[in-house]
């Protein structure tokens, strides 16, 4: 029960800091929401870590960790960005085709993935398919940030790749090496682009969006250790539901038939990959 209740925590955790990062970035710059969170966020597992007194990693770990921080700044940013253009409750389930990502690097490398697997890939692309196109239009168009939204389940889809060996020595460390790194980048490239600072206002919503989004990992990175690990991955993979429920009766998006099919089949598709 511990490890369902941490996985389904992780959820709630994920689902309403993404959609508050969404909601960050249609008022501040995309870049100040991605920097200012990450901050909070660092500063919060630094702190765990400290307390904890756990021996630092090896080199090789640092590197892949720091990887795993740039992927997942990539993802997180492109995440708020086409939230901030497009419904939350279109760009969030289609981001969480992450999943399909190990997958098909598996492939490429000789696994061979079960049939459930190749089955939930093949659900979840269909419905980031059907999600995908705008209904009522000639072109079936994308739909408004859309695009963000694959290159954010790329970012997270190598993000989980590569922060999954990372962990091998030492949960909390791996997401501090990732979150500083994350941080670094982030930082650079606000500067470098004048991205501009939050005021005293917009500070509490970027603590809130960044201790939400390490709770979440962290609470991930427990779960796994608790055994279940097939049932914490289908209920951890479930985060946009909650995004999606937050849109719907904060914001009162609405979205076509045929993308609310998708949306279903995407989120099935990526618990049966999970559950796979």
């Amino acid at each position: 029960m511990t490890a369902i209740a941490l996985a389904l925590g992780a959820s709630l955790a994920w689902g309403a800091g993404d959609f508050l990062g969404g909601l960050g970035a249609r008022r501040l710059a995309t870049l100040t929401v991605l920097a200012g969170s990450t901050l909070a966020g660092l500063v919060a597992v630094a702190a765990y870590v400290v307390a904890a007194g756990d021996a630092p990693p090896p080199a090789g770990t640092v590197a892949i960790a720091a990887c795993a921080g740039l992927a997942g700044s990539v993802g997180l940013g492109a995440l708020y960005r086409g939230m901030a253009v497009g419904a939350m409750a279109v760009v969030a389930p289609i981001s969480a085709s992450a999943a399909v990502v190990p997958v098909v690097v598996g492939l490429a490398l000789g696994d061979r993935p079960s049939r459930l697997q190749l089955l939930g890939m093949a659900i979840a692309l269909g419905g980031v398919a059907l999600a995908s196109r705008e209904p009522g239009s000639a072109e079936r168009r994308l739909a408004a940030g859309v695009p963000l939204a694959l290159l954010a389940a790329l970012g997270f889809g190598l993000y989980f790749l590569l922060i999954d060996p990372a962990s091998d020595d030492g949960a909390a460390w791996a997401v501090l090496i990732a979150r500083s790194a994350s941080a670094v980048a982030t930082l650079g490239v606000a500067l470098t682009l004048r991205s501009g600072l939050p005021g005293r206002a917009d500070v509490p919503l970027l603590v809130t969006i960044g201790v939400f989004d390490v709770s979440a990992n962290a609470m991930l990175a427990v779960a796994l250790t608790k055994g279940l690990v097939g049932l914490v991955a289908v209920l951890s993979s479930l985060y946009p539901v909650v995004t999606v429920l937050l849109a719907r009766a904060l914001l009162g998006e609405r979205v076509a038939s045929t993308q609310r099919t998708g949306i279903v089949l995407a989120l099935g598709g990526v618990a049966v990959i999970a559950a796979g």
